[in-house]
């Protein structure tokens, strides 16, 4: 069979479409191939990318050293199975563990199977070690959350277009608002509470940043509950907000980490995106011996999950992150981001305001969720050379790679606010 590669950005989107299920709204844009900050279309036009793949791509677009070790990793072995002990697998669970201070690691490939995999243990530990009664332990989650879209994750969602036509709905979760802390107390005194499942930050709901102080307080109302902390940090990992972790925990990571604000070590960290620097699919679930130990054989598993070529790259993708100081790079040009985005607020209409941490930020649209605005204003930017998606309707997402320096910074900041300043809504 002849596979013919397009040779238009308009040829490869007709090809999605007539071929591909319609389960996303991409931007106009076709890219085919990227280094660093930049990407660049079929045609060759070059752009910053300001979303990171989701903020996958923390560590830049086809770092040489991550991509040396998956290379050479996979011409050697690619794939055992857990049926056999690899020579890879152990290594990176001792670096892991001992890079982010936790006993144990249970490895997979993506975010959403690694929040499955923290749902499963805090439930077997609420059986096993609280005395939670069969089938009855619950899950307390947060509304405008985004933790994947398997049948269970959607079943504790507050977004209507992740869950309608999906039900029956997973049971066993209760919802609370985001950043209430006198919800989550309440919450809590159900003695059949196995975990609190939070974001950090909720980057799918727009970039939506808490109080200084509800991490940390949410974390000692759980501990003084019994009850597991679980911090989904799938997308604010892994240096994105100016830190090894949003949570900041116990970390061992040399100084290249600047404490946040607020810091409380989770029960269970839940992993993924960076974590490879967006070269293969790599997850991850860190606990103490107390709470992974109750994972015995044949109850938890991936083919794929541990694979030696995901060991190989999940080093690399770390070592960059602490050998690079791109937990302090986020947080410099971070701050640079949102003062120059406060600033273009302050003289524009269209945006309400900015809010973020590190490089994960986002500028509020001065127009309904329903609006195009948006979305006209990303395509805009588009046309000018920095690409960035809408989330939640009237909301955009800055997220570029934490590689990015002053100088790219500033050609952004003004590729930004030259289009926010001419834009004329439809």
């Amino acid at each position: 069979m002849e596979i013919k590669n397009p040779q238009t950005s308009q040829e490869a989107m007709t090809l999605e479409n007539v071929h591909g299920a319609h389960n996303y709204h991409p931007l106009p844009v076709v890219l085919d191939r990227g280094e660093g900050v930049y990407v660049w279309d079929i045609e060759g036009k070059q752009y910053f990318d300001f979303l990171s793949a989701y903020s996958a791509v923390n560590q830049g677009h086809c770092h040489p050293r991550i991509v040396n070790a998956m290379t050479e990793q996979a011409q050697k072995l690619t794939l055992t199975s857990r049926a056999f002990f690899n020579s890879n697998l152990g290594k990176y669970e001792q670096f892991v563990t001992s890079f982010f201070g936790y006993d144990k690691v249970l490895p997979m490939n993506t975010g959403a199977e690694a929040v499955e995999t923290a749902i499963k243990i805090a439930r077997k530990w609420a059986y096993d070690i609280k005395g939670v009664p069969a089938n009855q332990a619950k899950i307390i989650t947060c509304s405008e959350n985004f933790h994947g879209r398997t049948t269970t994750i959607v079943s504790f969602s507050t977004d209507g277009v992740a869950t309608g036509g999906f039900g029956p709905y997973t049971p066993g979760f209760e919802v609370i608002p985001y950043n209430d802390l006198t919800a989550l107390k309440a919450a809590l005194e159900d003695p059949n509470v196995a975990g609190f499942l939070v974001e950090p930050i909720q980057g799918e709901a727009g970039v939506n940043t808490p109080d200084d102080d509800y991490i940390v307080q949410a974390h000692a109302l759980c501990k003084a509950a019994n009850v597991l902390f679980i911090a989904d940090e799938v997308q604010t990992g892994i240096a994105r907000t100016g830190a090894l972790l949003a949570t900041c925990g116990k970390c061992t990571c040399a100084g290249a980490c600047e404490r946040q604000p607020t810091f409380a070590k989770a029960d269970v960290l839940i992993l993924g995106k960076a974590l490879s620097g967006g070269a293969y699919p790599v997850s991850a679930v860190l606990a103490d011996n107390e709470i992974m130990g109750v994972i015995h054989p044949g109850q938890h598993g991936s083919t794929f999950g541990g694979n030696p070529v995901a060991a190989e790259v999940g080093i690399a993708a770390l070592l960059v992150i602490d050998e690079e100081h791109l937990a302090q790079n986020a947080r410099t040009m971070g701050e640079r981001f949102r003062e120059a985005m406060e600033q273009l607020a302050s003289e524009s209409d269209l945006i309400v305001k900015a809010r973020g941490r590190g490089l994960l930020n986002a500028i509020i649209i001065n127009d309904s969720p329903e609006s195009s605005t948006a979305w006209d204003l990303c395509v805009a930017m588009k046309d000018n050379g920095l690409l960035a998606k809408p989330t939640h309707g009237n909301i955009i997402r800055f997220a570029p790679p934490l590689v990015i320096t002053e100088d790219q910074m500033e050609a952004c900041i003004s590729i930004i606010r030259d289009t926010v300043l001419g834009f004329k809504r439809a």
